[in-house]
């Protein structure tokens, strides 16, 4: 069993720490037990099991470090992969930017772990499957789709005395319903901390309507439309625009969140739409995480954009301490306010447009302006007069989520993708610059 109670986990970590003659030390220890069931063409091609422990020693000799894993846990074990460790750290360089272990800290309670979804079983895991399988064949689709379900932990412990233990439970799914004759398919993913969140019935059949509905597309002008973003199209833009939220890369001038006079950041500036609040917090219910990171840092609810407005970029300890500031550190999910509009109500809301399930394919062109190039994928559709009128040719696109936020025409319902929360948006002038062939 990889799954370590708190006390199993800091006894183990408390033996191995006992065995170190190094300045500093850390020691952290993670395991998992998942499983997972993959299907193609109508067929379920594997299902699995896995699990793993791992345990992990960072020793210091003033600022030279080194570090090793093991994944056996006896005395024996854990003495060598100490002993390993600082046999390392001896022959490392020092690290100018070293920083000693944080001391002990205080952590908000974590709602990260749900049993219904540690109790997952291999035939609830086969009914999904089934739940794809029928329905596609039923329509003359082919099904393929992969569900993975997981409990985990992790747990650090250190010489200055800091301990921290999150227990946590995940489950992904994805699926592609793509017609018999290879022109037309429909994609559908879904992620929750908690299985009973998840419908298989309507995840399929929303992909098996799209795969249906995207037959016989026809190719429409490249140009500027106006889109409607489903939160998956969303998120693949947004989520590169989070990893800019950075202090340091700011700083040296080597983001978008650079200031324009290459002096300083964009911190206090409105870089978006008055609308936009973009903000992180490990205890919202819908997309919880841990509540610290992987230094031990405490992880709070945090503004990033509000009113438009860059309210905080995350430092690192180091930065922090080489810029006079208290650490920031990174977050771990995104939550971005939406609307109460539904899909149905903003397609009825647009007069001409093009609504996109996803983005593929995705590359940088220019990271000073986060502008990026990819394809629509999976169903793309020509709205007309508040309807659906048919399925699009696939475009490439060169947009950038900060142009994309200042286009803003509304915000709908907020939808958990990739485990952030990201609402159904409708942007003017987006730029589709040619077709692709690619269904």
């Amino acid at each position: 069993m990889a799954i370590f109670t708190e006390e199993e986990a800091r006894k183990i970590m408390e033996k191995a720490l006992s065995f170190s003659k190094a300045d500093s030390c850390s020691i952290s220890l993670s395991g998992s037990e998942s499983g997972n069931i993959r299907y193609a063409r109508n067929t379920v091609s594997t299902s699995g099991h896995r699990s793993n422990q791992s345990l992990g020693v960072q020793s210091s000799f003033g600022k030279k470090s080194g570090s090793a894993t093991i994944d056996e846990f006896d005395d024996e074990s854990l003495e060598k992969v100490v002993r390993r460790a600082e046999e390392l750290a001896q022959l490392s360089p020092e690290n100018p930017e070293f920083m000693e272990p944080l001391g002990t800290q205080n952590y908000d309670k974590a709602v990260t772990f749900v049993e219904a979804t540690a109790e997952v079983t291999p035939e609830y895991r086969a009914k999904v499957a089934e739940s794809s399988i029928t329905p596609a064949s039923q329509n003359e689709v082919t099904a393929a789709g992969f569900l993975d379900d997981s409990t985990g932990f992790r747990a650090i412990l250190n010489s200055n005395g800091l301990f921290a233990y999150n227990k946590s439970t995940d489950v992904d799914f994805t699926i592609t319903m793509r017609t018999n004759d290879g022109t037309a398919s429909g994609w559908v993913t879904r992620d929750f901390n908690d299985i009973t969140k998840f419908d298989p019935d309507e995840a399929a059949k929303t992909a098996v309507d799209k795969a249906v509905m995207s037959r016989e597309a026809k190719a429409i002008e490249p140009g500027r439309y106006t889109v409607i973003l489903e939160p998956a199209a969303g998120e693949e833009l947004l989520g590169r625009m989070f990893r800019s939220f950075d202090a340091r890369t700011a700083d040296e001038g080597r983001s978008f969140m650079s200031s324009k006079d290459g002096e300083g950041t964009k911190m206090g500036q409105k870089i978006v739409d008055d609308r936009v609040h973009i903000w992180s917090d490990p205890q919202n219910v819908e997309v919880p995480t841990s509540t610290w990171n992987g230094e031990g840092l405490p992880l709070k609810k945090m503004d990033w954009i509000e009113n438009g407005i860059v309210k905080n970029l995350a430092y690192s300890r180091y930065w922090a301490e080489k810029q006079g500031v208290e650490p920031v550190p990174s977050p771990s999910n995104f939550i971005m306010a939406g609307g109460d509009s539904s899909l149905d109500e903003m397609i009825k809301n647009t007069k001409k447009g093009i609504l996109v399930t996803r983005f593929w394919y995705i590359r940088s062109v220019d990271p000073q302006t986060l502008l990026f190039t990819g394809l629509t994928r999976d169903g793309t559709f020509y709205i007309e007069n508040g309807a659906i009128r048919y399925p699009v040719k696939n475009f490439r696109f060169n947009e950038s989520p900060i142009i994309m936020l200042n286009n803003l025409e509304e915000l709908g319902k907020q939808v958990r993708v990739g485990g952030n929360l990201i609402p159904y948006m409708k942007i003017r002038d987006f730029s589709f610059t040619s077709l692709s062939d690619a269904v």
